[in-house]
């Protein structure tokens, strides 16, 4: 990238570093966040992207929990909004994020972190070797969504069951399909946020952070049994006198 942000085709880089985390000199993994957007459009976002906006808290409590490691926290800059059918369009722009990303650090493992439509390109963009795992938050997993290519991945998805936006159930059905193509599934259900995460959004935050942090091997995953097609349910770690 040069002096003006752009790289050395005149392109603007898909590759985002999270603003005020300074990407680390020989840095071991890396997390990259992806927003969410629309099904179909292909208008670029905006300046101040709402989606993009709702992930500077995670990706901050992300690196909060890697600061003792050379990780790489980042974000997927994205064309256009939208998903806009067989185009995938988030699909090729994680793809070029993580040809970005190789170009300045090697081959390191990556954590894709993403939501709603995010998470769907997060997903289906794991079919890259270098990535560890994926964390999906209120994913978008159509029925007929694939996932033979996430044998050996692990797959974690949180999700509020009150979702009105993208299904839980879905997300479900989808890990079941993750599990049998040998994939580690493991799915948390939300008490609380909806799609947006906005109620307890500390608690998706925090939950985040942590299996983020596990995936690139900073602490041990939480223990579960083999997924069964049943999610575990998060319980608050927040005093009783804040909830609400």
């Amino acid at each position: 990238m040069n002096a003006h942000g752009t790289l050395p085709d005149g392109r603007s880089p898909a590759l985002l570093p999270v603003h005020g985390h300074r990407p680390p000199q020989g840095a071991t993994a890396a997390v990259l966040l992806l927003p969410g957007g629309r099904e179909h459009s292909l208008k670029p976002p905006a300046r101040l992207d709402p989606p993009a906006l709702r992930m500077r808290p995670f990706a901050l409590a992300i690196a909060r929990a890697t600061a003792r490691a050379h990780v790489l926290v980042a974000r997927v800059r994205y064309r256009h909004r939208g998903w806009n059918g067989d185009r995938a369009d988030p699909v090729a722009d994680t793809h070029r994020a993580l040809a970005e990303l190789r170009a300045l650090t090697g081959p390191v493992p990556v954590v894709l972190v993403g939501h709603s439509m995010g998470a769907r390109a997060a997903l289906r963009a794991a079919d890259d070797p270098q990535i560890a795992g994926v964390v999906a938050l209120a994913p978008w997993c159509p029925p007929d969504e694939p996932t033979a290519h996430l044998e050996g991945r692990t797959v974690i998805a949180l999700h509020d069951e009150r979702d009105r936006v993208t299904s839980a159930a879905d997300t479900w059905s989808y890990l079941t399909r993750a599990q049998h193509d040998g994939a580690r599934s493991m799915g948390i259900s939300m008490p609380h946020g909806g799609h947006a995460m906005i109620r307890h959004a500390r608690e998706w935050h925090r939950t985040t952070a942590r299996l983020a942090a596990a995936l690139v091997g900073l602490a041990p995953l939480p223990s579960a049994p083999p997924w069964n097609g049943r999610p575990h349910t998060l319980r608050s770690s927040a005093p009783q006198s804040t909830r609400r």
